[in-house]
């Protein structure tokens, strides 16, 4: 279970990786409205990746759930490292919660650019920060599941 757990997080590390790649734009504009060419860039990725590649999309909810599952069973099973498990599926969970609660849905609605150049930046930067967030806790649970791998 830990491969299983290891490979999907470090399947959804690449796709964060991807994102981030068009979401760190917003660094370069910290206040204000971003540019209409930034915008632009970020909102045709978004509107690529949550819109156009459907149903390849469903790929990442599977690799979620798919790693919740791997950890979940890590845990049933029971082993020397409990609180390595009890924190990955916490990592995984929070920031699979944070996906379908707003990060998902706001990236959409900035892939689809029918709001005003503010909300547009608002968005982006809400995205960004949910995208730098699950790097973080996508990177802990990799590293985690990787650890226990040669510990066990």
């Amino acid at each position: 279970m830990n491969a299983l757990a290891a490979g999907g997080a470090g399947f959804l590390l690449a796709v964060l990786w991807f994102d981030l790649m068009f979401d760190v734009q917003v660094r370069r504009t910290r206040e204000g409205t971003l540019s209409a060419s930034i915008l632009d860039s970020i909102a045709t990725y978004y509107r690529r990746v949550t819109t156009d590649a459907s149903p390849m999309g469903r790929l990442v909810s599977l690799m979620m759930l798919l790693t919740t599952t791997a950890i979940a069973t890590q845990i049933v099973e029971g082993g020397r490292l409990v609180w390595l498990q009890w924190c990955s599926l916490a990592l995984a969970l929070s920031a699979f919660a944070l996906v379908g609660a707003r990060t998902f849905r706001f990236a959409a609605r900035l892939g689809s650019a029918v709001d005003d150049s503010e909300v547009l930046t608002r968005l982006a930067r809400v995205v960004y920060r949910d995208h730098l967030y699950c790097l973080c806790a996508m990177t802990v649970v990799f590293t985690l599941q990787v650890l226990q791998s040669f510990v066990e």
